[in-house]
């Protein structure tokens, strides 16, 4: 999902053509823990799933492809532009805000949301508009980051290259805070989840501390926030320049802010 930016639209738009690249490296790194999860849940034939804040195609084709041939999946997200275009009859595609749009038709074997609430105004509103749309026995899965968990782009900051990828990735999480996102939201997604009535909650984390995908995102990212930095006081053009320098020489450890994965059950 697009992060959105009070005073100027969105941070991350999805009409950027770095977008589709960082929906390709989120889904490198993520779609095997996420379906991972999906299966555990045992996700099948002739289920219905509600992909919210889908973003990219990838975790919907997921989802079509076990629920196919007599089920179905609903992905929904404010901007539908990189899903759109999918051909896969399982698939409807919505475009859709959780927290202020009535849910699509259910009710839902599945809900899932990845990397969507930390950026909602209203995660409380779109989190009972979640609950509300599951079926009484069905399933929903929140994954979301924590970046206060674990804050550093380079976890291993042995020279100032690193101390420069990790005052950028500073900088970043100051412009997202500045718009909203919670940055310690991951974390609290288990008590969300009881809170919220469901039952069988548990929970897990993940996160690559060095992955190629890593440095994709990290470059898509950066060159989508590059004008923010810059506007905001947060880096010089020529420091972003050196940090994507040293990006695409592979001199870096990147890694990512761990995200927690966590589901429950509708009584």
């Amino acid at each position: 999902m697009a992060e959105y930016d009070t005073d100027r639209g969105y941070l991350l738009d999805n009409q950027q053509s770095e977008a589709g690249v960082r929906f390709g490296a989120l889904a490198e790194l993520f779609d095997p823990v996420t379906l991972r999860h999906v299966d555990r849940l045992g996700i099948g034939p002739g289920m219905r799933c509600w992909e919210v804040g889908a973003g990219g195609p990838s975790v919907p084709l997921g989802l079509a492809e076990r629920v196919a041939p007599t089920g179905s999946v609903v992905a929904t997200d404010i901007d539908v532009s990189w899903i759109e275009g999918v051909t896969d009859g399982v698939i409807e595609v919505i475009s859709h805000d959780v927290a202020a749009d009535p849910p699509p038709p259910g009710p839902f074997d599945l809900v899932h949301a990845r990397l969507v609430l930390t950026h909602v105004s209203d995660r409380t509103e779109a989190l009972r508009r979640m609950v509300r749309a599951l079926r009484p026995g069905g399933w929903l899965l929140l994954e979301d980051a924590d970046p206060t968990l674990q804050p550093l782009l380079c976890p291993d900051e042995s020279g100032p290259e690193q101390r420069l990828a990790n005052r950028l990735r500073s900088g970043f999480r100051t412009l997202m805070a500045a718009r909203g996102a919670d940055l310690a939201y991951g974390r609290t997604l288990p008590r969300v989840l009881r809170e919220a009535g469901l039952e069988e909650v548990q929970a897990d984390a993940y996160f690559p501390i060095t992955s190629p995908a890593c440095a994709v995102l990290e470059d898509a990212t950066v060159r989508q926030i590059r004008h923010h930095l810059i506007e905001r006081g947060l880096a010089t053009g020529e420091e972003i320049e050196r940090h994507l320098a040293n990006v695409a020489a592979g001199r870096l450890d990147l890694a990512t802010a761990p995200m927690i994965s966590a589901w429950g059950r509708r009584p």
